[in-house]
């Protein structure tokens, strides 16, 4: 953890946080480039775009450079935006950071209006961390701040960041054993952080008194503090320069090419019924397969994605809200359709059906911390079901899992600590080559915490940090690999979580490919290596001095069937050790596939009987009792 202390006055020293800026003139606009109703031309639009962007750039990297707390320093774990006045849609994301984020806010921003829009005044600053109506989950602290310009409330600027602790049952809030929500984390309303520029020391307090890390609360508060004040200075500027008028003009513009070029891609697939299901391996409380099923009917320029067929609600932790799950569709057809501006006009050709209280529409008190499990396998069957209708732009499926762990302890001298981290894993092949080696998950721009990071800040040490050989599914395409990662403890005792997924149900190639390893996860206790009895989920994990936890994370599903695959690439992976050569016949094929009707004519229900890969899991075992790994990195310890 970082050893900046927080500067006491630093909060405080904003009291006229929201107001102009004093050297700011008042007065007309420098110079009007266009008219109320005249079209704004194409230059001036791409200026204004690139400004637009910037801004939210700027705000992600204020935050980045402030935050006490290395999952939105070093993983930039965050995101910024600019929301619509009257119904929060997103009007502006930044490219750092994560989409899941900036298609969440938007509902979070709706959530403020609805409960404050008459009351909303310059200098307010709402603080909340509401899973429900505003999405994701509770360690994702979202503040808005309504930005005045000359009086009048012109939009909204939002931002959102991953603290590392906000209380519950276990630290870093992963907990895989919530039956409910205040087991998870505290549940902050919807409150002013300030009123009219004045700053509110007893939210503040509230804050600290609610999280094992009250440093860290502070720290990444005044960076998400200061990442507004500084979009408000940059949008005073841009206002002042082009008036009010051309920049909402730009707004309009911006939006209606998104849902132009939106129409046009889906307009270019076959009209028809398509269907995809996969599973969660269970919710952490009972080893039940969890199915997201998803079917979608697309005619002419619109698509149905209709997830009624999944679970209903669960008692774990795996369900999400029903704003979560709309802004997962959204990072789905992003990937698919790159070209489209991110913004609201994304969605306008898209009907989602989602059963209402399914686990894909928790309501509270509904456990939902490890939502990040759940968007990434909604993610999944939105590629494995447009396989057919899109090869040339689907992958195969992603490692599909954060595998979140912490490991809590106290320091010799009696000082707590927490490490809470994320790993990576391998992505599916996709229509152009092989899928990224140990990438981040495909819900994010985060990056994967550097070991050098977490060995500084805690008491551990990474004694293997590898990819994982025979991980990447087989294809034309191969699945990227996986990762090994070894960590043993320094400190006396510590506890350690994991929440995962991936442990029973492979992630599945596309068009033919082969599905990626297993996810794998142990840990020594008694000096024997034991595995979670859940496959993926456990709490309470007692270690002591000089004992390890082994996670092995999941390649990526291949692209393409194998047989296709070149000589030179088979060679290729032998020789850099992606592949042992045992290894050589191909993965059993993925069973659990998306599924085309003619187009025209209506596909029967499927229902896809739970299978996890035996092939995979034989390897997954394998690897589990002598890993090997690629480009390793070990460390003995005495």
């Amino acid at each position: 953890m970082s050893t900046r202390r927080p500067p006491s006055p630093a909060i405080e020293s904003h009291p006229d946080l929201g107001r102009a800026p004093a050297a700011r003139k008042a007065g007309t606009p420098r110079k009007q480039r266009s008219t109320t109703g005249a079209a704004i031309d194409p230059v001036t639009l791409a200026v204004l775009n690139g400004r637009l962007e910037q801004i939210a750039d700027e705000m992600d990297a204020t935050l980045f450079r402030a935050a006490f707390n290395p999952i939105i320093a070093e993983a930039h774990d965050a995101s910024h935006g600019l929301y619509d006045a009257n119904n929060g849609e997103t009007l502006v994301q930044g490219k750092s950071g994560l989409p899941i984020f900036v298609g969440a806010m938007s509902f979070a921003v709706r959530l403020v209006i609805d409960r404050f829009g008459s009351e909303l005044a310059d200098g307010d600053v709402f603080i909340f961390n509401d899973a429900y109506e505003g999405g994701t989950h509770f360690n994702d602290v979202k503040l808005v701040r309504p930005f005045f310009y000359r009086g009048e409330l012109f939009c909204h600027l939002a931002s959102v960041g991953h603290w590392h602790d906000v209380g519950g049952n276990v630290p870093g809030n992963y907990n895989p054993v919530a039956t409910e929500c205040f087991q998870e984390a505290f549940f902050l309303p919807p409150v002013r952080l300030y009123a009219g520029g004045i700053f509110r020391p007893d939210i503040l307090a509230i804050l600290t008194a609610n999280s094992r890390l009250p440093k860290s609360v502070y720290g990444d508060l005044n960076g998400q503090v200061n990442a507004l004040e500084l979009g408000v200075r940059r949008l005073t500027e841009l206002l002042d320069h082009y008036g009010v008028a051309t920049v909402r003009q730009a707004f309009s513009e911006l939006r209606a090419r998104a849902v132009r070029l939106m129409r046009e891609n889906i307009a270019s697939l076959p009209d028809g019924h398509y269907s995809c299901t996969d599973y969660l391996d269970n919710d952490g409380s009972v080893d039940r397969a969890l199915p997201i099923v998803l079917d979608i009917d697309k005619r002419g320029s619109g698509l149905r994605l209709d997830f009624s067929r999944s679970a209903a609600a669960c008692a774990g932790p795996v369900n999400i809200s029903r704003a979560t799950t709309i802004a997962a569709c959204y990072v789905a057809l992003k990937h698919l359709f790159p070209d489209v501006p991110a913004n609201a006009g994304v969605l306008d050709p898209i009907d989602i059906v989602i059963a209402p209280g399914s686990l894909l529409d928790a309501r509270a008190p509904r456990p939902v911390g490890g939502y990040t499990e759940t968007i990434l396998r909604i993610i999944d069957v939105i590629f494995g079901a447009l396989a057919a209708a899109a090869p040339d732009r689907v992958n195969g499926m992603a490692y599909g899992t954060i595998n979140a762990l912490s490991i809590a302890g106290h320091r010799a001298n009696g000082s707590r600590w927490v490490m809470f981290s994320f790993f990576g894993g391998g992505h599916g092949g996709h229509p152009s080559g092989d899928g990224l080696n140990h990438g981040n998950a495909p819900i994010s721009t985060a990056t994967i915490p550097p070991l050098e990071i977490l060995e500084a800040a805690y008491p551990i040490a990474f004694t293997q940090w590898s990819l994982r050989p025979d991980s990447g599914g087989k294809g034309q395409y191969r699945g990227g690999l996986g990762a090994i990662y070894e960590i043993e403890l320094l400190e006396s005792e510590a506890e350690a979580f994991f929440f995962g997924e991936r442990a029973r149900f492979a992630p599945q190639g596309v068009l033919g490919g082969g599905p990626g390893a297993l996810n794998r996860f142990d840990y020594q206790s008694g000096g024997r290596w034991h595995s979670p009895p859940l496959g993926s989920k456990m709490v309470g994990i007692h270690l002591q001095r000089g004992e390890r936890i082994r996670l092995q994370s999941p390649g990526g599903g291949g692209y393409g069937p194998p047989r296709k695959r070149s000589a030179r690439a088979k060679a290729e992976d032998l020789r850099q050790g992606y592949v042992s050569a045992d290894d050589q016949p191909s993965n059993e094929p993925a069973r659990r596939r998306a599924t085309t009707q003619t187009p025209g004519k209506s596909a029967p229900a499927r229902y896809h009987g739970p299978v996890a890969g035996a092939a995979s899991n034989e390897r997954a075992r394998a690897a589990a009792q002598a890993p090997t790994g690629v480009a390793s990195r070990r460390r003995r310890t005495t």
